[in-house]
């Protein structure tokens, strides 16, 4: 994990004197299927959020397979055969992790029909989940404000640079819009004035130590409340976030105290419990490349190709799920690695580089593009001198990429709130389309620094138009009665090309063409059909893998 230097856990001294307890070996266990679910595909409420359900809902997004629980019988069959002691599991890979004393009761699965595969990810000298402190949180009621530099005080810099002020001033703060942090602590977010609007006024929905199992967040790492703060910190007239009205939930996923690929694993479980609870951004400041055992460390050229890791998996599926996914490009610019880290690579992350207060990229902001040639990072951010909350209520100024990436989240979550009804790659898309470099992109600034001004502009083009985001409705056109020209939006299930006709009634082709697309939502095409006579056409979409047809009304 890369945060610009490796962060030392800040563990309490009564943490670190306790009896020291047996080794533990951790297993990621899959299965082969999810036979005999006592969950259903009709009775999703079960497993989903009411707002998880709206959120796909509202997009257009289908409950499928890889929403259904892990078994529950499998997983009761793998702590009575192995005696371990689970640590999580994952519906989107029909997995678990299992903790065990010692090697060999992982053979106990061998030959069990409903088990795939197991591989060992993680050795602890000690126990994994240790006893913890309960959270005291103190809290106070903030107001909120608008303005100039004077509002915003410490983070007027990093504001003006993006141009995020005009959303505020418009009075999108990111109210209503759900943000997950995933980090290695959150150190001072309890206590610091910075944050007392935030937990006075209710809005951290969850908080969970994938790391530890425990609810406790309070009591590793200073790392997580930085970058918290440069989205919910708020002081008006001191420092005020990129989005001081957003709830969040807080999660651990790392593990400062060894670097194992377990830590990508717990990335996972955070993903698909940010998703159950409604999530509707995942922002890390993590990234990965190498680990404390050189034979689990990855090479770029295989394994950044932005859909092989286990958290570029994760990241993508968060965004076929309809949640933005933000990502941290990692500090190691100018170093032997000098590339991007995963999940920055990931194809569907929005991934974020820093740049200092002169628009300049800092020097150890990761490189792009990744293995598979796709531009990251896509953006950059003020990450160096990056104003930040510290202790109970002082101000540090530190650089990262750390603290670049939430800073765009919160962005992204105004901007979201100003157009509730667009999809993650519509607001993805606006960001990257009005970043300073986006006709010429770098392999280190991305496409550049975001104007959230213009984003915003933008995002008014955009037609309202639910998204075609299933194997029946993968395109859609607007408007439909139409004029001259159409818009279409494209969502195939894979990288593919598609060919579109147009014919009239009598099955005379008026228009033909085809394109490229990547999976997923792509940017709208236009098509200038002028002239035709009023009445109605067929448009038909072909690849190799769909087809669809949509009656158009020419006006």
């Amino acid at each position: 994990m890369c945060r610009g230097v490796r962060v030392i856990l800040l563990l309490a001294a009564g943490l670190l004197c306790g009896d020291v307890s047996a080794v533990q070996f951790a297993y990621i266990v899959k299965f082969t299927d999810k036979n005999n679910t006592p969950f259903s595909l009709t009775s999703p409420l079960a497993y989903l959020s009411s707002r998880s359900i709206d959120r796909r809902t509202s997009q257009g997004i289908a409950i499928d397979s890889t929403d259904l629980p892990v078994n529950t019988a499998y997983l009761d069959s793998v702590i009575t055969l192995t005696g371990g002691k689970m640590h999580g599991t994952s519906r989107w890979i029909n997995s678990c992790v299992v903790l065990l004393p010692d090697t060999n009761a992982i053979h106990a699965l061998n030959g069990k029909p409903y088990i795939h595969s197991y591989k060992r990810i993680a050795f602890y000298t000690d126990s994994l989940h240790r006893p913890l402190p309960a959270d005291t949180n103190g809290r106070q009621a903030a107001k909120t404000t608008a303005g100039g530099s004077a509002h915003y005080g410490n983070t007027w810099n990093q504001t003006a640079r993006v141009k995020g002020d005009i959303l505020h001033d418009d009075g999108y703060t990111g109210n209503g819009k759900l943000i997950a942090v995933f980090d290695a602590g959150f150190i001072d977010a309890d206590t610091h004035v910075g944050f007392s609007s935030m937990w006075s006024s209710g809005r951290v929905l969850d908080k969970y130590n994938f790391t530890l199992a425990t609810d406790f967040i309070f009591g590793y790492d200073t790392h997580g409340a930085k970058a918290l703060s440069t989205m919910a910190g708020y002081i008006p007239g001191t420092y005020v976030g990129s989005a001081p009205a957003a709830s969040y939930a807080l999660y651990i996923t790392e593990d400062g105290n060894s670097e194992q690929p377990i830590e990508l694993v717990n990335m996972l479980f955070a993903c698909e419990r940010a998703d159950s609870l409604g999530a509707d951004i995942i922002t890390t400041s993590l990234g990965y490349n190498t680990f404390d055992n050189v034979t689990d460390n990855f090479v770029f050229a295989t394994d950044f190709d932005g859909k092989t890791t286990i958290a570029a998996k994760a990241a993508n599926t968060a965004v076929t799920k309809g949640i933005l996914f933000v990502a941290s490009a990692g500090n190691e610019g100018g170093g032997g690695w000098n590339m991007i880290l995963t999940p920055g690579d990931a194809d569907s992350a929005l991934t974020i580089g820093s740049v200092d207060v002169s628009g300049a990229n800092a020097p150890n902001s990761g490189f792009g593009p990744n293995a598979a040639g796709r531009v990251k990072p896509d953006v950059c951010a003020m990450g160096q001198g990056a104003a930040l909350l510290i202790g109970s209520s002082g101000f540090i100024n530190q650089n990262g990429t750390s603290y670049s990436t939430p800073q765009v989240a919160g962005w992204a979550a105004c901007l979201w709130q100003a157009y509730p009804t667009a999809t993650p790659f519509q607001i993805r898309q606006a960001i990257i389309r009005c970043a300073s470099s986006f006709a010429t992109p770098g392999a280190q600034i991305g496409y550049g620094i975001p104007d959230f001004s213009c984003s915003h502009q933008l995002m008014l083009s955009i037609p309202d138009t639910p998204p075609p985001f299933s194997p029946a409705t993968w395109v859609a056109a607007a408007p439909n009665p139409f004029s001259d020209k159409i818009t279409l939006i494209v969502a195939p299930d894979t990288e593919q090309r598609v060919q579109f006709t147009i014919t009239d009634m009598a099955g005379r082709e008026v228009y033909s063409d085809n394109a490229f697309f990547n999976k997923g939502f792509n940017d709208p095409i236009s098509i200038s059909i002028a002239g035709l006579p009023s009445g109605i056409y067929m448009l038909r979409a072909v690849s190799p893998t769909e087809q669809q047809v949509l009656k158009l009304v020419k006006q």
